[in-house]
């Protein structure tokens, strides 16, 4: 265990698998404080047991549906009061909806705005005093597909990644003043259970990974060390960055 989280607490979103789940693990092995939520209750309880099997500190809450303001102000709140405070914000969770803009439902657009971007939104604005008392850190995922689209059918997804990632260049800006650092991290193609409904076609994953001069698809264990990076005292001099993790694809 090394000293560069180790007992801060950080909220993470989106625990209940994938990226959210590798950051619970990571963090948690580094000695951090995890409080975490997801609306997938099996997924999210699967996670707090591989935590404490492997001797680390986490609490969830689950179902937690951050989309709804109400919500996401009430977990915020709950987290805080388990251990005190919030060091570190860590916006994870996400969802998306696919169609080519020509025939995007109006439902899908709202899902997708509402699941990736509102969330983080609420969750931000209900952590901020805590935040402050603790010049803490807020870490949120954007997405290559903020910087160069989506390819066909990513309208929607596109448009709430860019925002995230100027999102949290005002973030820093207003928290500048009171000691709160905002970083972004931009992944490209990660295996996670919420890619792998179109990345088990292998034609799909072939194009997916033509890109990149890294010849594997991204970990989730690959944007988990690279967030720990971020809250831990080597950074301290970043905040209103976009760090890219996409195996060289937007290099070419």
């Amino acid at each position: 265990m090394t000293a560069k989280v180790r007992d801060k607490v950080v909220l993470i979103t989106g625990t209940g698998g994938g990226m959210g789940r590798a950051a619970a693990l990571r963090f948690a092995a580094e000695g951090a404080k995890v409080v975490g939520c997801d609306l997938k209750e099996d997924g999210n309880r699967e996670t707090r047991r591989l935590v404490r099997e492997a001797g680390g500190t986490i609490h969830t809450m689950e179902p937690v549906d951050l989309g709804d303001p109400e919500q996401a102000e009430t977990w915020v709140r709950e987290a805080a009061g388990v251990h005190g405070r919030i060091d570190i914000l860590y916006n994870n969770a996400s969802a998306c909806r696919f169609a080519p803009i020509g025939e995007f439902p109006l439902e899908d657009w709202h899902f997708t705005i509402r699941n990736e971007l509102d969330l983080v939104f609420y969750t931000t604005r209900h952590a901020w005093p805590y935040l402050k008392e603790s010049k803490g850190l807020i870490i949120n995922i954007g997405s290559t597909a903020g910087l160069n689209g989506s390819g066909p059918g990513g309208a929607a997804h596109a448009a709430t990644k860019g925002a995230i990632i100027a999102l949290t260049r005002q973030l820093a800006s207003e928290g500048a003043a009171d000691g709160i650092r905002a970083v972004c991290i931009s992944p490209g193609y990660v295996d996670t259970p919420g890619t792998a409904d179109f990345t088990s076609n292998p034609e799909v994953k072939e194009k997916l990974l033509q890109g990149n001069m890294v010849t594997r698809a991204g970990r989730p264990e690959d944007i988990a060390g690279t967030a720990l990076f971020l809250a831990s005292e080597d950074a301290t001099y970043m905040t209103g960055a976009n760090v890219v993790v996409d195996g060289g694809r937007t290099a070419w």
